[in-house]
């Protein structure tokens, strides 16, 4: 005995819903593409500098409107100068393995379009500083989007092997702007946790670069790992992650409690381990893995300005 199904009968409603899914899902891919041209985890790691910040420099819980204002406004920033970037280094994206599936090289988006989208959150991001914030603020706002991508993208990217060294003041520009935007000025330990993020992000980012080295030497980049040797690399990662480690205890006796001191050092410490870690693979000749180095320093990093956030609440 056989069982026949039938089909369903097919209604106006039924075709002019077959018509409409192609169009929703291009729709979401479209979003989709554009979130991407922010680079949405870069932004993600700007802020989690930015909050603790702010909530030092007002002795506590700042006003949550200014804390909306400066995520928003800090998002569009570092959104706007990522989608920048990504419209000048459409040419270098599409012959790296890393980069090649981003909205430009895979033509998802039109390298007008995102050049214009980009201009356009850079705008929105500084007005909105503007009216909600301080000149301060708002100007070390604009300047980091330009330093960014007029300075890092467009000149010492290509240049020269010090990119990511000067390229760090762009990275570390939020701590100072979260400051300023709760207090109008710059105080010493902005400046301190300012250089945390700024020493943090070479060991960071030459940790990324060591494993995507034959990228960059394809794309004709000379980021460090390309133009020195491994033992280099890995010698200036020990020093910078000490450096970076310096900077946070100096930070200490700057007006921070005991809290953040004791992390500071059991922290940094692990952080400092793991970085000799890798270069002693590096002496010894044995496979690196830089990527448990540059997963650990975010590790740190988060670590670090939560408890920037809890001293200030104590």
């Amino acid at each position: 005995m056989s069982m026949i199904t039938e089909r369903p009968a097919t209604g106006p409603a039924d075709v002019v819903a077959d018509r409409e899914a192609p169009r929703r899902g291009a729709v979401t891919a479209r979003i989709r593409a554009y979130v991407a041209l922010t680079k949405p985890r870069i932004v993600e790691l700007l802020l989690i500098s930015t909050v603790p910040t702010m909530m030092l420099a007002a002795d506590g819980i700042p006003s949550l409107w200014l804390v909306l204002v400066v995520l928003v406004g800090g998002s569009l920033a570092a959104g706007a100068a990522n989608a920048l970037n990504c419209y000048i280094d459409r040419d270098i994206d599409q012959v790296m393995k890393r980069t090649k599936r981003r909205p430009l090289p895979t033509h998802t988006v039109a390298p007008r379009n995102a050049l214009i989208f980009g201009l356009v959150l850079a705008v929105l991001s500084v007005a909105l500083m503007a009216v909600f914030t301080n000149w301060l603020a708002t100007g070390l706002t604009l300047g980091a989007i330009l330093y960014y991508d007029l300075v890092y993208t467009l000149w010492l990217k290509r240049t020269t092997w010090q990119n990511t060294f000067w390229g760090g003041v762009c990275g570390s520009a939020p701590v100072l702007i979260g400051w300023a935007a709760v207090t109008g000025s710059l105080a010493p330990r902005a400046w301190g946790l300012f250089a945390v993020v700024f020493f943090w992000q070479l060991p960071h980012f030459y940790a990324l670069a060591i494993k995507f080295k034959d990228d960059y030497a394809r794309a004709g980049i000379p980021m460090l790992p390309v133009v020195a040797s491994v033992r280099r690399v890995n010698l200036e990662i020990v020093v910078y992650t000490w450096l970076t480690v310096a900077a946070s205890v100096l930070v200490w006796p700057l007006g921070m409690g005991p809290v953040y001191g004791v992390v500071a050092l059991v922290a940094g410490g692990m952080f400092i381990a793991e970085a000799h870690r890798l270069h002693q693979r590096a002496v010894r000749g044995e496979p690196l893995k830089p990527m448990r180095l540059f997963h650990w320093s975010i590790t740190y990093l988060t670590i670090v300005f939560a408890a920037v956030a809890v001293d200030a609440l104590l």
